[in-house]
């Protein structure tokens, strides 16, 4: 098994490099839908972030979305990665944002998947979940992550999303080869969510970036990536009717088909 210091990553396939950045209480994973597929016509790399699937935690070094994005840094470092397209879900995203200035020299553009750059809403980011929501989902974390997680999943998908059976049985297994964090980790990434923000952050990033977004994400909100659509400069946006959270798992087929246009388009093979 990989390891770029505690953080562990999984590698297939050869060509242009594609890295997978999971979200919240997820792992590398997740991506299961996206890993053959990809791999057929690009290099793909998926990690897991500090605390989260088979990596460890650090014993020194930044908390938050700093220690995040250094997860991040010390993969691409590690494997000495250029011209990479670095796909980020949610906190993922925000890891991403984050990871950027670090980043910029080896990117050849994001993929930001259900992003918001600040997850709770405020006076000057509206677009956020109400305060008290994000509080409720961290009591029940302390209560019982494993109930929190369950409640969590369902909240990824809205009404007739996932009717078709297949599908459903496609989203259940990838979440189900999903491992469960210790608590410790994720109260430290519900933390981030709820107390840092990467407005500026998501402003001064230059490079090429799809934002994709389910139309009826009730995580983060739509409107969150319009706002990120609006100011990141060298950006498009596409929204998939009737999906929640996590297109990638739910419209996989037609997520790996605008993945690969993009990625395509960057390097002149599409």
């Amino acid at each position: 098994m990989p390891f770029a210091g505690p953080i562990w990553y999984d590698e297939c396939g050869a060509g242009q490099p594609v890295l997978f950045v999971h979200g919240w209480c997820m792992s590398s994973a997740v991506w299961g839908l996206q890993r053959d597929p990809l791999a057929e016509q690009c290099r793909v790399i998926a990690l897991d972030l500090r605390g989260h699937g088979l990596s460890g935690v650090p014993e020194a070094g930044k908390t938050g979305f700093g220690g995040y994005a250094d997860d991040v840094v010390s993969v691409v470092e590690q494997l000495d990665l250029q011209d990479v397209v670095a796909v980020g879900w949610s906190l993922g995203a925000q890891a991403l944002l984050k990871a950027w200035p670090d980043l910029q020299e080896r990117l050849a553009g994001l993929v930001l998947v259900g992003a918001t750059p600040r997850f709770s809403a405020a006076p000057h980011f509206p677009h956020g979940l109400p305060p008290k929501e994000a509080e409720g989902m961290r009591l029940k974390v302390r209560r019982s992550l494993k109930r929190a997680l369950d409640g969590f999943h369902r909240n990824l998908f809205v009404e007739h999303e996932l009717d078709d059976p297949v599908v459903a049985q496609l989203v259940a297994e990838q979440l189900g080869q999903v491992v469960m964090p210790q608590p410790a980790a994720a109260l430290a990434g519900l933390e981030a969510l709820m107390e840092e923000e990467l407005m500026e952050e998501a402003q001064q990033v230059t490079c090429p970036t799809l934002l994709l977004h389910g139309d009826q994400d009730r995580v983060c909100l739509p409107a969150a990536s319009a706002w990120l659509g609006q100011r990141m400069q060298n950006s498009q946006r596409l929204l998939y009717p009737g999906a929640g959270h996590a297109p990638f798992l739910s419209r996989a087929r037609q997520f790996n088909h605008d993945l690969l246009h993009f990625v395509g388009e960057l390097h002149g093979t599409d």
